[in-house]
């Protein structure tokens, strides 16, 4: 084992699963003490009428629930701030986020703001809030970032469009809510995208240079999950029993990625989407096959591990295992290459000078820098 010994491991967040567990979320802001809670929604969550399914188990637990549905895909930190008056004016004392990925990290990145101030910038990193954060309870709707099992909120600079990883113990959520129920009727789009997203979670962290024996437990663990069900969830979007293995999936990668942090292909995605509005899911979808294929020069091994867990062998298992991605990008409807998302060729340098300051990729089990980056691009395109 070439990860370093040194574990620091403690699931900060305690998660209910299950069908028809949101109904659980009555009891649990009575556990926790909240009183006034800001839910944190967006607009399709909002249409969709979970959030006011939150609100009404909220009054119910007598509540008194104020509401934030102004954010995007990918919130900013102008985003943010507008969600803190919305928090601040209503005086809250606690949080509840009912969404996908970008309805949780908004959450934690309005209590962020709300309780230590100042502007998401300022909190860029890890450990940078000094003062407590209020209790939070967070309910995906996806199986897609696992970010209700994550202490990190990703969040945009509304200038650079740049993703700001900003992370700290005191934002996690206390509870998270995982009730499959809630993702059946996403569209087969929303699944496809954000369950590749899931898939590629497992994959990276399983064999960045910061894994540990626990990170790979669950990596390991959600790989299985996700590549067996990815398919059988798009055949057929009723199957609780697959929505089920792709949600208790993605969370477990979630965790993973708190032990292990992400790599070389996170790094490349999030240039594509600042550049040129990528769904982030789609460029993880572009990328992912090439890095695995880079990177089994030094993790073959880690990845004949992953082929075991899914009952799969083969000579060449990092070969194996990027064929298999690229048989559930195929499933899912996902670009194969970077030109047939309109990615231009002669954007790969600025894009890979960009990708090589990316903090995930100070991860990846293989030197990654700009001139790796470029490579990767040129193979994807």
């Amino acid at each position: 084992m070439t990860a370093s010994p040194f574990i620091d491991f403690h699931l900060r967040t305690r998660f209910v699963f299950g069908c028809g567990t949101l109904t659980q979320l009555t009891s649990l802001v009575g556990e926790l003490g909240f009183t006034r809670t800001l839910v944190v929604a967006d607009a399709g969550i909002v249409a969709a009428g979970y959030a006011s399914s939150v609100a009404a188990l909220l009054r119910d637990a007598g509540l008194v629930p104020s509401f934030f549905h102004s954010f995007d895909a990918n919130p900013d930190s102008d985003m943010v701030e507008a969600g803190r008056r919305v928090a601040a004016a209503a005086g809250v004392d606690s949080i509840v986020a009912i969404g996908g990925g970008s309805s949780l990290d908004c959450a934690k990145g309005i209590n962020f703001v709300l309780t230590n101030g100042g502007t998401m910038k300022d909190y860029w990193g890890h450990g940078k809030a000094a003062k407590p954060m209020l209790p939070s309870i967070g309910i995906p709707t996806t199986a897609g970032t696992g970010s209700e099992a994550q202490q990190y909120a990703i969040i945009s600079d509304p200038q650079t469009h740049v993703k700001m990883a900003c992370g700290d113990e005191k934002a996690a959520f206390r509870v998270a809510i995982l009730d499959p129920e809630l993702t059946i009727s996403q569209p087969r789009q929303l699944t496809a995208v954000t369950g590749y997203d899931a898939v590629s979670h497992a994959v990276e962290s399983f064999v960045t240079s910061k894994r540990t024996a626990m990170s790979d437990l669950f990596a390991r663990e959600g790989w299985r999950l996700l590549e067996s069900h990815y398919e059988r969830v798009l055949a057929n979007p009723a199957d609780r029993d697959a929505r089920s293995a792709m949600l208790l999936g993605s969370h477990e990668a979630g965790i993973a990625i708190e032990q292990s942090m992400l790599g070389a292909t996170h790094a490349c995605a999030n240039p594509l989407t600042a550049l040129y509005g990528t769904t982030h899911g789609v460029a993880i979808a572009l990328m992912l096959p090439h890095v695995v294929r880079w990177n089994s020069e030094v993790v073959g091994e880690r990845y004949a591990d992953l082929l075991r867990a899914s009952n799969r062998s083969d000579v060449n298992p990092g070969e194996s295992v990027a064929a298999r991605l690229e048989e559930l990008a195929r499933a899912g409807g996902l670009p194969r290459r970077l030109r047939d998302a309109g990615v231009r060729r002669e954007d790969l340098e600025s894009l890979s000078v960009a990708a090589g300051k990316q903090w995930t990729g100070t991860f990846n089990p293989r030197a990654f820098d700009a001139d790796a980056a470029l490579a990767l691009y040129d193979r994807a395109f």
